[in-house]
């Protein structure tokens, strides 16, 4: 925490410091608006309201939005997607026909949902969409003159160099199947930028399917030098769609166009310095504001929670089955103890009797017990004796401690083998061999002391050497940390290189392996060895050569039980550093480094927060992180979604200093650099833009960068406040001249395409 100016300001977090609870933002399917009653009768408009014989209906015709309205109104009265649905209902016997938001009623006008416009285009593609549009437009503004006629003027917008047969064919229709006494066409962002009262200027319009850029001089579009940069609204939903498809390839959710479009125009926006901002974009300090989670709609699994009641009960009833099998137990391992000592008071017995009988006898009797010989007998009893004697200690919750049993005996070893029989040398060889057993356990548990001691001697010296000079003992530890490190990494590396066929280790491995398997493997001539030229196999003669079977199965310079110590010892290191050095965190250890919580990968998928696989709402989740500034990026890069065009700072830069026919033109036009469209909406774009433009414009050169009031609506609002005006007068087609002169027939004006014959 720090102190600035009276306030506490929190200090940055990061790795490893705890994070807040995400910010959660969600998504819902577009909602159907509801049925609403058209206005039938156009006296119910208000008397200041009435459409006189001069009103014209407004359409701009966007391929976002269909926006309708009068040229009296301020706002367009209706806006719908240009979408249409159209299917045959067998239970009413009815064709049903919805058009805009109403085919979000269910999922079956939705899925039988048509667009007016080709993809990723301005283009009318598909008329009988386009015809149902321009009837629900007539039927809702209340025009149903005779005979289906509008008997109204008609304003529409169309995108800069409209194709001519769209636009022959858009004039056919509203002509032929609508009556209208006159149609006007115009550009929607020159209709917006003479709203906004622009005269000469820059329009840098970026919309739904493409972004224009318009210089403008005295009123009039200078078209012959305008740029299309085919990258819009539409191309950036469909590239997000691509970036999270490809980040998330198993989401369990279905991620549809109008979501996605939702998500680009909340949490996307336009960096100001795109390279810096994104190279430390999923840096863990404050990533928590940067990260963005959109939740989509999920169904929890559902989890029965028990009353505490219930609970105990369950608990008491764990106890009680306990107890039972406890008792069950410890029944079993009494009869079975009770056993065993029968047993052994049985061979007891037998064992004392032989000492009575004869060797026939002594035979027979055990031959019955499935004894070879007495020593077997006797290997049996002490088997037995030691096993009740452990469940004795068992049971009465004592330890065996092997330092109280007696210790062996071997009388026959004194006895000279002449005054033994056969019987007698064959157990003297028996008890020869359980004495080196006992003293090889003896010398084994003594070298056990041994070590024991050694590793407490060397421990207190470490400790004495450790309160002497903490520092050198810190170094110590650390170079030997640094070692290990080092070695895991070569070991690491070196399993990745005999994964790579072209590896040198590899090779070296193939090579071996090939040699073994040679008739005749090339082997080094050693002293002593075979005469010169001869065929004898020396392979193993030398230690040497059994460290070839390593090198083939793990790589050279390896070591089974070092790699399998590596690890311990790193542990060992890290705890005392962490014990004894102050500057040595858990952040620092290897198996910190390793967690794959604390990754990059991870960061990017999911954010700085640990991720559940095992819940429903949080695999429905998405995190927005560079997405949302690479996605926006694209107008000014085109290169990073693989688009072969200019960006738009380079588009605009050479449109004003190279392409415009009268250089005087060029200080007017850069005092007035005009942005329309909805895809000029991100944060940041008007800032970004003026600082790029005049990164690279002449040094003094004057640059004034401003946006459209709204750049959504104004070019409806540019194109209604254009009609019923002089110059909307002169630039409309009446239907005499449209019978005259044909479909094709166009008039020019400032603020429309001009005619391409």
């Amino acid at each position: 925490m720090t102190q600035l100016n009276g306030t506490i300001t929190p200090a940055p977090s990061g790795r490893n410091t705890p994070k807040p609870a995400p910010r959660i933002w969600s998504v819902s399917d577009p909602l159907f608006r509801g049925s609403r009653a058209p206005p039938r009768q156009v006296s119910i408009q208000p008397p200041a309201q009435q459409p006189g014989p001069d009103a014209a209906i407004i359409i701009d015709n966007g391929s976002w939005q269909t926006k309708a309205g009068w040229s009296f109104d301020k706002t367009p009265r209706l806006t719908s997607p240009p979408l249409m649905s159209r299917y045959r209902d067998r239970k009413i016997g009815r064709t049903l026909c919805f058009v805009g938001s109403d085919i979000y009623a269910d999922a079956t006008t939705r899925g039988q949902s048509k667009y007016a416009f080709d993809p990723g285009s301005s283009i009318v593609g598909n008329w009988d969409v386009m015809e149902g549009i321009l009837d629900n437009i007539f039927l809702k503004l209340g025009v149903d003159g005779a005979d289906g006629g509008v008997g109204r003027p008609i304003v529409m917008t169309e995108p800069v160099a409209n194709l001519g047969y769209s636009q022959k064919t858009m004039t056919e229709i509203i002509f032929e199947c609508y009556s209208a006494p006159s149609l006007a066409y115009g550009i929607d962002s020159l209709f917006s930028y003479d709203y906004n009262k622009g005269s000469t200027g820059l329009v840098v319009s970026s919309a739904h399917t493409s972004t224009h850029i318009i210089p403008v001089v005295d009123n009039r579009a200078l078209l012959t030098q305008a740029t299309r940069l085919n990258w819009g609204g539409y191309q950036n939903a469909d590239y997000l769609m691509k970036l999270l498809r490809l980040k998330y390839p198993t989401f369990p959710g279905k991620l549809n166009d109008t979501q996605v479009e939702e998500i680009l125009r909340e949490h996307c926006y336009i960096s100001q310095d795109y390279e810096r901002e994104l190279s430390s974009y999923l840096e863990w300090t404050g990533l928590e504001e940067r990260n963005h989670v959109v939740q989509f709609p999920f169904s929890e699994q559902a989890v029965v929670e028990k009353s505490p009641e219930e609970l105990a009960r369950m608990a008491e009833k764990r106890k009680e089955s306990g107890r039972r099998l406890q008792e069950q137990a410890a029944k079993m391992r009494l009869e079975k103890l009770i056993r065993k000592e029968q047993e052994l008071e049985y061979y007891k017995s037998l064992q004392q009797r032989i000492t009575t009988e004869t060797k026939k006898e002594t035979k027979r009797l055990l031959d019955a017990e499935d004894f070879k010989d007495e020593i077997a007998l006797d290997r049996r009893i002490r088997e037995l004796d030691k096993s009740v004697r452990k469940a004795r200690t068992k049971d009465v919750g004592g330890t065996e401690n092997e330092e109280d049993e007696e210790p062996p005996t071997f009388p026959l070893l004194d006895v000279p083998d002449e005054e033994l029989d056969e019987a007698g040398l064959k157990q003297k060889r028996h008890q020869r061999l359980m004495k080196s057993n006992h003293e090889a356990r003896q010398r084994a548990k003594a070298e056990k002391e041994r070590e024991k001691a050694r590793i407490a001697e060397e421990e207190r010296l470490d400790e004495e050497r450790r309160d002497k000079d903490l520092e050198g003992w810190l170094d110590e530890r650390r170079t030997a940390r640094s070692t290990i490190l080092q070695r895991i990494k070569d070991r690491e590396r070196l399993k990745a290189d005999l994964g790579n066929r072209k590896s040198l280790a590899s090779q070296m491995r193939m090579k071996n392996i090939a040699n073994l398997a040679s008739d005749t493997p090339g082997r080094k001539r050693r002293r002593g060895g075979a005469a010169a030229g001869g065929d004898d196999d020396t392979f193993g003669a030398n230690d040497e050569d059994w460290g070839v079977y390593r090198q083939i199965a793990t790589g050279e310079g390896s070591d089974d039980e070092d790699e399998e110590d590596m690890d311990t010892t790193l542990k060992n290191l890290e705890a005392q550093l962490l014990k004894y050095d102050p500057n040595f965190t858990e952040e620092h250890t290897l198996a910190a480094q390793s967690d794959w919580s604390k990754s990059l990968v991870h960061a990017f998928l999911r954010g700085p927060w640990p991720f559940n696989p095992e819940s429903q709402r949080e695999i429905n989740q998405i995190h927005l992180n560079v997405e949302r500034i690479r996605v926006p990026e694209v107008v000014f890069q085109p290169s990073i979604a693989g688009l072969d065009q200019a960006g738009l700072v380079e588009i605009a830069s050479n449109i004003i200093t190279q392409r415009l026919p009268n250089p005087v033109h060029r200080e007017s036009i850069l005092k007035d650099v005009f942005l329309t469209g909805g895809n000029t909406l991100f944060k940041g774009f008007e800032d970004r833009l003026r600082t790029e433009l005049r990164a690279v414009l002449p040094a003094g050169a004057p640059l004034a960068v401003r946006s459209a009031k709204d750049p959504i609506y104004d070019a409806w609002k540019g194109a209604a406040q254009w009609a019923g005006t002089q110059r909307w007068k002169d630039a409309r087609v009446t239907r005499e001249e449209y019978l005259e002169k044909g479909p094709e027939y166009l008039k020019e004006h400032n603020l429309g395409n001009a005619y391409a014959g």
